[in-house]
Parts: C-alpha cells; structure tokens; sequence
C-alpha cells in the first residue's frame, strides 16, 4: 500500500485567531503555529515570495488534522468560501460529533449557521452543514447506531 494516511487539510482564512478559536470550541486540540517562508516553502506551493502564518490543529483521536493558513504575501487571489456544496473543487471538512444539538449551540456563539437543516440519515445519523468563520462549509455527523462504520457509512 502506498499511502500511509491522511495527514491533513488545508484551509486558508483571513483571520487566523478567529478561526483557531471556532475550531478549538468545536474540540480540535491546536498543536502549535508557526510562520512558513523561505526557499523550500516557496519550491512545494510553486508561490515565490511565500510568507505564511499557520497553525495546526488536532483531532482529540490523535489521527487528523486540520492546517489553517494566513497568507501575508503573496495576496489571495480567490475566494471560494460563500460558494454552493455543488461547485467543482473541495468544498467541506465533515466532522463526527458526539452530541450535534450541543456542538451547534456551542459554534453558534461563535457565528455558525446550519445550512439548510438538520437531518436524519435512517436510524444511522443526525447530519447537518454550516458555515463557520469566514463562511468556511463544514459538516458536522452524529452517529445514532453502531451499524455504521469508517468502512462501511452506509
């Protein structure tokens, strides 16, 4: 097998602390945040000029993470936050959530706004999108039965 695992997403906001903090309420543990330049990082975006502020950020199972990234130069140059979940592109991190009706009260203080409504999948899931800091799409699942699995979700 070639891969080993996913080790992170990447999303790219305006305000860094902000969304640290939406993040870090909705359970993930920040590992740490650091400034990225210089050659090698300039070589693997293919951005000369590069300068970055990231920060990374944890699942509480340890086995994903979340990279979210302040651009200072060089300038963004497009915006895709406020689009639909039917452009082409990536578009949302889903999240499984042990309690979606605790988890939404808690990110709603922090701006979030469920997408649509909240759903039930059969007898398996509580489903629902929302848009966090800076309109960032972001599902959130609860799951009701054991029947599903990382293997198997349906």
């Amino acid at each position: 097998m070639a891969v080993q695992r996913m080790d992170n997403v990447g999303i790219v906001v305006e305000d860094l602390d902000a969304a640290i903090a939406f993040f870090v309420e909705l359970g993930l543990e920040l590992e740490g945040r650091a400034p990225i330049e210089g050659e090698w990082a300039d070589g693997v975006t293919g951005l000369r000029g590069m300068r970055v502020e990231i920060a990374m950020l944890r699942t509480p199972d340890g086995h994903s993470r979340l990279e979210l990234s302040r651009f200072l130069a060089p300038r963004v140059v497009a915006d895709h936050r406020r689009a639909p979940v039917n452009c082409l592109g990536y578009l949302r991190v889903m999240f499984a959530v042990d309690d979606l009706d605790d988890t939404l009260a808690r990110l709603g203080k922090r701006g979030a706004e469920v997408v649509g409504e909240v759903i039930q999948y059969a007898d398996i899931y509580r489903l629902c999108y929302i848009r966090g800091p800076e309109g960032i799409l972001i599902g959130l699942a609860q799951q009701l039965t054991q029947q599903a699995s990382r293997a198997n979700p349906m």
